[in-house]
């Protein structure tokens, strides 16, 4: 049987309830150099659910691991049958006003960056420029056998022609791009191989299990030096990947500010944590900095 493969944390009980008032997140935009690190939260008003808040896809959904995707077929077949489906759904997302103020504010030269957890490319959707994509992307598809890169849409045109008649219905869509599917409605689902050499396709993303490349992780770092603030929107910082760039700028002396409804494991580093949903902190951030929203 497959474990839940995350971490738990318990809050801390010490801490004072987050704030409704973004007037800390104007202040740091104000200044300049602020580095985005964004979660699934921000993306939850395109429709695409998060991973631990309300009604969280943890709670009904355990995430294809890396050691499962690469030891058996029978898991790849059930990852791709069920992530064909998602990306149907998936890729008509479009980004809401979170996204949208985020690009706002790289144009106004507030931002110094945006690294994303999301492998959504919803932040690009919006306009924001040099995106770093901590775990990858669903939009592309890379071969583990020869490491040939393709994009995701010709992937979905040749399963679309290996599966004519796949049309089940899922349960729900979740964060990445996975769709809910017994057994029984994948049972049959053709995968298809790598065109270049026949190896084994995998979506170019970090799945649970699996490491962030080291090179990544050290551009990221780099930008946490580089800022003069971190920002945090839209991510409870369960796990180590983004944590880590935190308590990095927590130890660096830069200020920590979070926009999430739930509490996060680094709410003790933070400056403020504003308990608001994305989209209406954000616009009301960009309303008073006199920031237009496209």
């Amino acid at each position: 049987m497959r474990m839940r493969p995350t971490l738990s944390w318990t809050p801390a009980e010490d801490l004072p309830p987050g704030s409704t008032d973004p007037e800390p997140v104007v202040d740091a935009l104000r200044s300049g150099g602020v580095l985005v690190l964004s979660g699934a939260g921000i993306s939850t008003e395109s429709g695409i659910p998060d991973y631990r808040g309300e009604g969280g896809s943890l709670n009904r959904h355990t995430p294809m691991t890396y050691q499962d995707f690469t030891a058996a077929p029978q898991a790849r077949r059930r990852y791709w049958a069920r992530s064909h489906l998602g990306w149907r759904t998936f890729g008509r997302a479009r980004p809401n006003a979170g996204h949208r103020a985020v690009a706002a504010f790289g144009r106004h030269g507030l931002l110094s960056g945006v690294v994303t957890q999301n492998v959504d490319g919803l932040h690009q959707a919006a306009g924001s420029e040099d995106v770093v994509e901590l775990h990858g992307s669903l939009a592309r598809v890379v071969c583990l056998s020869c490491g040939a890169c393709t994009p995701r849409r010709e992937l979905a045109v040749r399963l679309e022609e290996a599966n004519p008649g796949f049309e089940p219905v899922a349960a729900g869509i979740n964060p990445d791009g996975d769709a809910d599917l017994t057994d029984d409605q994948v049972a049959g689902f053709r995968v298809v191989p790598c065109t270049a050499c026949g190896g084994i396709l995998k979506p170019d993303v970090v799945f649970f299990g699996e490491s962030v490349p080291p090179q990544r992780v050290e551009h990221c770092r780099e930008l946490v030096r580089a800022a003069t603030s971190l920002l945090v929107l839209g991510s409870s910082l369960t796990v180590m990947s983004g944590l880590r760039f935190v308590r990095q700028a927590a130890l660096a002396g830069k200020p920590l500010l979070i926009v999430n409804r739930d509490q996060t494991r680094g709410d003790q580093h933070a400056l403020t944590r504003i308990s608001l949903p994305l989209g209406s902190a954000l616009s009301s951030v960009s309303l008073r900095l006199g920031i237009p929203v496209d």
